[in-house]
């Protein structure tokens, strides 16, 4: 089913991408930006999953290279642990948190302090406040990383098509985030803007983030080649569970309410049959 299920996708996708194109509207996370690269993400469809392993590895990508700047203040240590995401064991998840200080208080002084993370706690902001990210970014707040996949599209499809791609495909939030990581490049006819590097992908094409993806920034532990491809889909599947934790839940139980659906209609169908019979 999962095969048969692929090749339906694909060939929505393909129809509706030949239909967009051809009526003049453009695909992208903004206006008049470069077309977000479609991934084949291990959660997409509505049979789709996360990969645990892949997960684990995004969330080491965030760590060492993401965490230095963006903050992901929805998550909690706890949340790596819980079924549907990447699955750390307790022990695993009480030794990621210890790496991380957490500010708490006030103390019997009246004082706040630092104390090692715990389970419990949020990831913690690599800034202070807002202005102090602003500050240390030339002027640019980094956005938070919690809701990114939900809150940047990878494509705008024509209404008459949107829902049912969106259904099996999602908002193309994650293939956002991979395009971006990956599309840094010279700008067009050698033009520079002080402070700002291009992309095509984003926006406006021009933002301070640099390229933040060097090959090999991390050391898989399975072994997995820390490729800049490759660290890039691990980041952006991470990101998408950030944005969807319950995701394989509401699948399953988006599942079982159709099947629930389909035999009361067929019930319901029948008992009109029973009572109206006579009638005609």
């Amino acid at each position: 089913m999962s095969k048969t299920m692929n090749k339906i996708v694909k060939f929505l996708t393909t129809a509706a991408l030949a239909t967009t194109l051809a009526s003049g509207i453009t695909l992208a996370a903004g206006g008049g930006n470069k077309l977000a690269k479609d991934i084949d993400f291990s959660f997409e469809g509505i049979f789709g999953k996360y990969d645990r392993a892949q997960l684990q590895r995004g969330y080491l990508v965030y760590k060492e290279v993401c965490a230095a700047c963006h903050s992901m203040r929805l998550v909690s240590f706890r949340n790596l642990s819980q079924p549907g995401g990447p699955e750390f064991s307790e022990e695993q998840v009480k030794a990621i948190a210890a790496g991380f200080e957490v500010t708490d208080g006030p103390n019997e002084d009246g004082e706040m302090f630092q104390r090692p993370a715990v389970p419990a706690d949020r990831f913690p902001s690599p800034f202070a406040n807002v202005e102090a990210a602003t500050s240390a970014n030339g002027g640019a707040y980094p956005p938070d990383l919690s809701l990114v996949t939900k809150s940047r599209e990878g494509w705008h499809f024509p209404w008459y098509v949107s829902p049912f791609i969106k259904l099996v495909k999602g908002g193309g939030g994650a293939e956002y985030v991979y395009s971006l990581l990956i599309g840094y490049e010279d700008p067009p006819h050698g033009e520079e803007k002080e402070g700002l590097h291009y992309n095509p992908y984003f926006s406006t094409q021009w933002l301070a983030m640099p390229n933040p993806l060097n090959e090999d920034a991390v050391e898989y532990a399975d072994g997995t080649k820390a490729s800049v491809d490759q660290m890039a889909r691990d980041v952006s599947a991470f990101m998408a569970w950030a944005s969807e934790p319950k995701m394989e839940e509401r699948k399953r139980t988006g599942f079982f309410i159709m099947i629930y659906l389909g035999i009361l209609s067929v019930l319901m169908f029948l008992v009109k049959k029973k009572i109206w019979r006579d009638l005609h």
